[in-house]
């Protein structure tokens, strides 16, 4: 059974910074592309960052030069450390890994960006 488990939010200053977690179990990370989501409240879910298999990564363009989306193997956990944090970026944070046909979702972070 394949398990996601997000964690690391909380409740930030505007400015300040955060590192979320995505721990994985019953599936290899490193074999696929994982990605973080996002989703405001009232708003879709959007994307927000993605490591490939090989270590490349993307972001979207509001938050580039601000995250850091990185992966430990053996720890079989994906990161994103979020710097200079924003009032929305208030947000449900969600890891998801992708395989061929399938993807998998974690249960989502919260992180709220508030004085």
């Amino acid at each position: 059974q394949v398990q996601l488990v997000e964690s690391g939010g909380g409740l930030v200053q505007p400015g300040g910074s955060l590192r979320l977690s995505c721990a994985a179990s019953g599936i290899i990370l490193v074999f696929g592309a994982v990605d973080w989501y996002r989703q405001a409240p009232g708003k879709q879910r959007e994307y927000v960052a993605r490591i490939t298999s090989g270590g490349t990564t993307n972001y979207t363009g509001p938050v580039r030069g601000r995250f850091t989306i990185s992966r430990d193997n053996n720890k079989n956990t994906v990161y994103l450390q979020m710097y200079s944090l924003k009032p929305e970026g208030t947000a449900v944070y969600y890891c998801k890994a992708n395989r061929v046909g399938t993807e998998f979702w974690g249960q989502g972070a919260q992180v709220t960006v508030s004085s």
